[in-house]
């Protein structure tokens, strides 16, 4: 008897970087390998709603993604890739609705109607504030813009998923499986509530609503908790849209996800050991037929030392290829249909799971859970604990805690050859190019159209139509997210390290640290200072967070200020503070451009003696010429000895005051 197999998922790589002309070839060479949607990565002033001639955009034009801040770059973007026929998922939130007008736009210049086009825009901003950073106004105003882009596309672009809730961020903060799922549902609950009581959306529409939403979450290495984890939120998912909004289409109730596997646990030691952590991840939302992923993309084997290149990218794909078409995977029901030790499992995460979503609905839902700081700093006490057993040994990471013996590998021979440099001229570029944009357009047009949306947005009314007239003035990402911060104002996110304990005791090393700490602060004459800096756009503020935590427990007096800070803020937080050392925190490429900055800042204000200490992902050769520049000490993945790290910044005190060591 022939069995008719399963369509597979799709199949997307998440890419996009320098600009999109670059780009666009890349897209164009991997579907031509088989690639079946696209997923687009901006780079971090897109994200942010800087254009890249700004000076917080310095260094981080092109690195993590691609610029696309006006209307022309979207079009080069996806020159020759018709729009008609294409699944495009873009991971962009803060910025979401003006991406999404110029993608409609670029669409229709292509001949194609909105109603035609499909895909998502990621657009879940709860989880910036918690985890990636990239949020620009305060949550109430950002929710507002969410809710308007969920009611234009129910009426205009119908197949479009306008809010893809995205917990993948919150695993790679330190969520354990419950808070993955607690946060991700009371993030969704938030968004539902918002849109509904904005009347925007007809009752008889809402159930439109509620089956347009989809979920990008994230699948760790333990694939069979996180199997488990995808039923119970295909379970908790049937009963809020059943019971709490009245859904009683079974296909509006259906739990629609797409999957990025784990980038946290990708090791920087013996990194081939990350193309088996992957396909173990893989199978945590492929095996089970009824909590199987719609979409999935692959991190790269090397993402722990640098940019992927193409070719990496592309074994990647074949990963999902040989699982899709090689094994009979999809030639059967439910596996695990029956099984008592998966619904056990599944049981205690949905009841823990409740649990969490009731304690965040008590205070006042997911925003006021933001504001309060409860979510972040719940999120950093899990990811301080899951270090500690990882330094303890009880976590073990084959290559990185144990297993540590190798042979030398072919792959990473040349390290600097495993990676892809980024275009050292894709900011130049970018910059001459935004120039441009801006001197060929109708200046008044665009002034006319930023004043429209200015005043609409003191209004209740939706922003959807005042920013696709604004995209089709000409105006900028930069822009059109200057008009709204005039509005609706900026923000800073609690960092949730306030209270938070990384080691529940100290232990013989992390005691010897902390009287290392104090004998020195007292040749010093007072308290020793450490101030943790976040220069630049990167949000994923993680590692700068654990060590915040770890310098505190050593003893530190701390001065974290949260991420998206200039060269010139650190260093004069540096000069009013008095601090005896400077930690930068850096992972999205701009290093050689920002800590030189902050290096020579501190230099030109007579803070000669306080050693500058780099942590992130940084290419080796980028850290030989760093050390070479007088940078006391980098740090990468592979040093996950905090404890370590805080014994060697009190050792770089020391020699900066001429102390022996």
């Amino acid at each position: 008897m022939s069995v008719q197999p399963d369509r597979p998922w799709v199949m997307r790589t998440y890419a996009g970087h320098s600009s999109a002309a670059e780009s666009n070839a890349l897209y164009r060479r991997n579907l031509a390998k088989g690639q079946t949607g696209l997923s687009v990565a901006f780079d971090l002033p897109t994200q942010t709603g800087y254009d890249p001639d700004h000076v917080l955009s310095r260094g981080e034009v092109g690195k993590v993604g691609v610029p696309i801040p006006h209307l022309g770059a979207m079009r080069r973007l996806f020159e020759d890739i018709p729009l008609s026929e294409m699944n495009t998922s873009m991971t962009i939130n803060a910025t979401a609705m003006w991406l999404l007008a110029m993608y409609q736009v670029a669409a229709e210049e292509q001949g194609v109607e909105p109603a035609a086009l499909a895909g998502t825009t990621q657009n879940d901003i709860i989880k910036e504030y918690l985890s990636r950073g990239t949020y620009v106004f305060p949550p109430e105003a950002s929710l507002r813009l969410t809710t308007d882009m969920i009611a234009y596309t129910v009426s205009t672009i119908p197949k479009w998923n306008p809010l893809n809730i995205c917990s993948y961020h919150l695993q790679e903060a330190g969520a354990t499986p419950v808070q993955e799922l607690a946060f991700a549902m009371s993030t969704a609950i938030a968004v539902l509530d918002a849109v509904k009581d904005s009347g925007q959306v007809p009752d008889d529409q809402f159930e439109q609503v509620v089956g347009r939403i989809s979920f990008f979450v994230n699948a760790g290495v333990r694939f069979v908790e996180e199997m488990c984890k995808m039923r119970a939120f295909g379970r908790l998912w049937e009963e809020i849209t059943r019971d709490r909004y009245g859904v009683t289409d079974p296909k509006m109730r259906r739990f629609r996800y797409g999957v990025q596997v784990n980038s946290l646990g990708l090791t920087e030691a013996q990194p081939e050991n990350n193309v088996q952590r992957i396909v173990l991840e893989m199978l945590g939302v492929t095996l089970s037929k009824d909590a199987r992923a719609r979409a999935v993309q692959l991190p790269a084997w090397n993402e722990a030392l640098g940019l992927p290149r193409p070719w990496d990218q592309q074994w990647s794909l074949r990963l999902q290829q040989v699982l899709a078409f090689e094994s009979d995977l999809l030639e059967y029901g439910d596996i695990f249909d029956g099984s008592h030790v998966i619904e056990a499992k599944v049981d205690e995460l949905v009841e823990g799971a409740k649990a969490e979503i009731d304690r965040v609905q008590a205070m006042g839902g997911a925003v006021a859970a933001v504001v309060s700081g409860y979510m972040k700093q719940e999120l950093v006490t899990s990811h301080a604990e899951r270090r500690a057993r990882i330094e303890s040994g009880e976590m073990k990471v084959v290559g990185l805690n144990c297993y540590t013996e190798t042979e030398p590998s072919p792959l990473t021979a040349d390290l600097d050859a495993a990676i892809m440099v980024a275009d050292p001229q894709a900011e130049a570029n970018a910059i001459a190019d935004v120039q441009q944009w801006r001197d060929q357009r109708d200046q008044q047009a665009v002034d006319a159209a930023l004043e429209a949306l200015q005043q609409q947005a003191k209004t209740d009314q939706n922003l959807m139509a005042a920013t696709l007239d604004a995209v089709r003035a000409g105006a900028t990402v930069g822009e059109w997210a200057g008009a709204l911060r005039e509005v609706f104002g900026e923000y800073r996110a609690p960092t949730g390290v306030s209270g938070v304990s990384g080691v529940a005791e100290a232990g013989t090393e992390l005691t010897a640290v902390r009287e290392k700490v104090r004998q020195t602060g007292e040749e010093l004459g007072g308290r020793l200072r450490f101030l943790v800096g976040k220069p630049g756009l990167d949000g994923h503020s993680n590692g700068a967070e654990q060590v915040a935590v770890r310098a505190r427990d050593a003893g530190f007096e701390v001065i974290y200020q949260g991420i998206r800070l200039t060269p010139e803020q650190i260093v004069a937080a540096a000069v009013a503070e008095d601090v005896h050392v400077v930690g930068l925190s850096i992972l999205s490429g701009s290093h050689m451009e920002l800590v030189p900055d902050v290096q020579k800042g501190l230099a030109d204000a007579g803070l000669t003696n306080v050693p500058v200490i780099v942590g992130g992902i940084i290419p080796d050769s980028d850290g030989r010429k760093l050390e070479a520049a007088g940078i006391a000490a980098v740090f990468t993945p592979k040093d996950f000895g905090m404890t370590d790290i805080m014994s060697r910044v009190v050792d770089e005190i020391r020699k900066a005051n001429d102390l022996p060591v």
